[in-house]
């Protein structure tokens, strides 16, 4: 989310906002963080409907505790659902399965923006059963650490992921419980992506989004496929990207990102949501082939400098499309449109922001971005949007809602 005035109004908005000591005005009171695959109830929908789109809640989803993912595998008909506090449930045939496909609840930190933040299958999750899993760290010593861990579909039950996972990165994130990011997802080739945040505070205060040593602030982009646990790291680095200064760090894409939640591949395209401190949010689209970007962050916040009049942007990646604050305040990245329920929307990406909950559609034509927004369509406050297995889009709220975009 974006920013709270307080820590403790912020708890549970996971990583979108930014609950900076610079965040100003009132934001959502958020929901509690609830303990496993449980269904509840929710007060009705109101204003569901725009002139192409409208939102239907998932049948078996609905009251889930605090939503922040929804992934599946390409043609897969099961919905799979990440709640903040550490579990990953099921829909199946619209009834919620009473058994998680994984919790790891146990070990997940979530005071602040942290939990489990996002999930990810492989490319070849049909033959391998490998599931990559993000989220923040509760162990002593390291509680607060960023941690994506890779787990393998149960031989005997297809519902049911094996345990313990094998880590396959550790972010140290200890300084402060806001700026975690973040998304884990596959990219083009097959590469391994994370996003993460600034560290926290404010006005990147530890100085790691503008530094390459650092993991912080940045887009990173690994090869897994021949993971090895045996090895230090496991993973291997992709020998085209960037060379930084310093050895060691070439895992980073991009540099210069504040708190980026969340960002999306469109064919050859990334786009990348990434919440502001308190003027503007900001949303990235480049090639997604383009190696060694700086986006900016704290140089800029937006399109404008940030916190002087003037600044050098030479080198920098500037945002297509960028918006104040007034009644909206942390921007929820979402998806380009590319199912075929809903025609209309081909092409569009969608996004939505915290403290206002309208449905943005976002247009690029030749480099430039026109936002048509849907009004009428309020999904109340955001957590995340998610893509089924039929590339079907949904959102999920801190109302405890699983909504899908449907065609009117």
């Amino acid at each position: 989310m974006r920013f709270m005035r307080s820590l403790s109004i912020c708890v549970a908005l996971l990583s979108v906002a930014a609950c900076s000591k610079n965040d100003y005005g009132p934001r959502p009171t958020l929901a509690p963080v609830g303990a496993t695959c449980v269904a509840g109830s929710t007060t009705p929908l109101a204003n569901p409907q725009s002139t192409n789109f409208r939102l239907q809640e998932v049948t078996g989803a609905t009251g889930l505790p605090s939503p922040i993912d929804l992934q599946a595998p390409p043609g897969d008909a099961r919905l799979f659902i990440a709640v903040r506090a550490g579990h990953i449930c099921i829909v199946q045939n619209g009834a919620l399965l009473g058994t998680p496909f994984l919790d790891i609840s146990t070990r997940v930190y979530t005071d602040g923006e942290a939990g489990l933040i996002s999930f990810a299958f492989d490319p070849n999750y049909s033959t391998n059963g490998f599931v990559f899993v993000h989220f923040v760290e509760n162990i002593p010593g390291t509680t607060g650490d960023i941690v994506v861990e890779r787990y393998r579909m149960s031989s005997t039950n297809p519902n049911v992921l094996e345990t313990p996972g094998v880590e396959v990165i550790r972010i140290p994130h200890r300084e402060a419980s806001n700026h975690y990011g973040g998304r884990v997802a596959f990219g083009p080739g097959g590469m391994l992506y994370l996003s993460t945040g600034d560290g926290g505070g404010g006005n990147n205060q530890f100085g790691h989004a503008q530094n390459a040593t650092s993991h912080l602030g940045k887009m990173l982009r690994i090869d897994v496929s021949a993971l090895n646990p045996n090895l230090v790291p496991p993973y291997a680095i992709p020998a085209d990207n960037p060379t930084w200064p310093s050895v060691g760090q070439n895992e980073n894409w991009a540099i210069g990102l504040r708190n980026p939640f969340r960002y999306a591949f469109d064919g050859p395209q990334l786009y990348i949501a990434d919440v502001g401190q308190n003027l503007f949010e900001e949303v990235d689209v480049v090639a997604a082939s383009d190696a060694g970007l700086n986006y900016g962050w704290s140089i800029m916040e937006g399109k404008q400098c940030f916190g002087a009049a003037t600044c050098n942007m030479t080198g920098l990646t500037l945002p297509v499309y960028d918006y104040g604050h007034g009644p909206e305040c942390a921007i929820i990245g979402g998806y380009v449109y590319r199912g075929t329920a809903i025609p209309a929307l081909q092409g569009k990406y969608l996004f939505s922001d915290l403290c206002n909950g309208v449905v943005h559609q976002l247009i690029l034509n030749s480099g430039v971005a026109t936002v048509v927004d849907a009004p009428t369509v309020n999904v109340g406050t955001p957590l995340s949007f998610g893509q089924d297995g039929a590339g079907e889009i949904y959102v999920l709220t801190n109302e405890n809602r699983v909504l899908k975009i449907v065609a009117p």
